[in-house]
């Protein structure tokens, strides 16, 4: 970087060089920098005295560049572009106030919108986006800045990730349901109760037969079964009284609490695996999207400091 500095006078001179090259016109070089014709002239003579070589066949009132100023000028205004669009690009980041988080619809209707008068009041400058789909979207193909992804980040190289919550399964049944059927006791009870089945369509997810086997049960088959390819309406028939479903800790925590949802039994099942805030790592996060993952991190470490109830 020494010999560049000792090479070339100042940036600003390429900054007149590309311009003056682009109009083949000192005059109007000048008038777009506003600055005097003479200024450009001296600036270029500089330019061309540091490089050795001159840059512009000179005539009278007429200016063009020489076969070494072609080359030069193609280098500089590529150089010069890719400079001012780095530049407007972390410009643009450092005032975007629009963040967009990626999720599933479960977790964006059960986790963030009860959190989302929270979200207003800590980060009032900040308008969240959130964009649910039932694939885990491609955050660099979108662009996204930030996703919640469940599983294990090994299989995730291109991201960074930070735990949000740990995967925890139990088995969740409405108030109403357990007045009608009782309340179970142990795994094996659940196995002639009606089950509300989760069907995932493209994610991967625990089922009852997972579920029955860390208890060390077979889940025979059904004759009748409800099964449902969306967790928000399983949450909602199991608040109807259709049933009894799998409860993701993280998702169903404030629907125990309040009592509108009540564990069945004491089994519970830890897959090892856990849901995280990821992002890509093939670029910075703006200052804003930052802000957004940090509060999602707290908002999950408030969460698991909580007692269970």
């Amino acid at each position: 970087m020494e010999t560049l500095r000792r090479l070339l006078p100042s940036a600003a001179s390429l900054i007149v060089f590309e311009a003056a090259g682009r109009h083949q016109n000192f005059t109007h070089a000048a008038k777009e920098l506003g600055m005097t014709q003479a200024a450009v002239s001296y600036a270029i003579r500089g330019l061309e005295e540091q490089l050795g070589v001159p840059l512009f066949h000179r005539a009278h009132r007429a200016v063009a560049l020489t076969e070494a100023g072609e080359r030069f000028h193609t280098e500089v205004s590529l150089g010069l572009w890719r400079i001012q669009k780095s530049a407007e690009d972390i410009r643009a980041k450092g005032r975007e106030v629009n963040v967009t988080l990626a999720a599933s619809t479960a977790f964006a209707s059960m986790w963030m919108l009860p959190r989302l008068a929270k979200l207003r009041e800590d980060l009032p400058e900040i308008d969240l986006r959130i964009q649910t789909s039932v694939r885990d979207l491609d955050l660099e193909e979108e662009p996204i800045p930030l996703g919640i992804r469940g599983g294990d980040p090994a299989n995730w190289p291109r991201y960074h990730a930070a735990l949000l919550a740990p995967e925890v399964i139990n088995a969740v049944a409405s108030p109403a349901f357990i007045e009608a059927h009782g309340m179970p006791t142990t795994p094996q009870d659940l196995l002639s109760l009606p089950l509300i089945h989760l069907e995932e369509p493209v994610r991967q997810a625990c089922d009852w037969p997972e579920w029955f086997a860390s208890a060390g049960l077979r889940d025979p088959a059904q004759s009748r079964r409800l099964a449902i390819n969306d967790y928000v309406l399983v949450i909602q028939a199991v608040l109807a009284g259709e049933g009894i479903a799998l409860g993701w800790h993280h998702l169903i925590a404030r629907q125990i609490k309040s009592g509108a949802l009540m564990p069945v039994g004491e089994h519970v099942l830890e897959t090892g695996l856990a849901f995280y805030v990821v992002w890509p790592r093939s670029r910075e996060l703006n200052s804003q999207a930052r802000r957004v993952r940090d509060w999602l991190l707290e908002e999950g470490r408030r969460d698991l400091s909580q007692p269970e109830e």
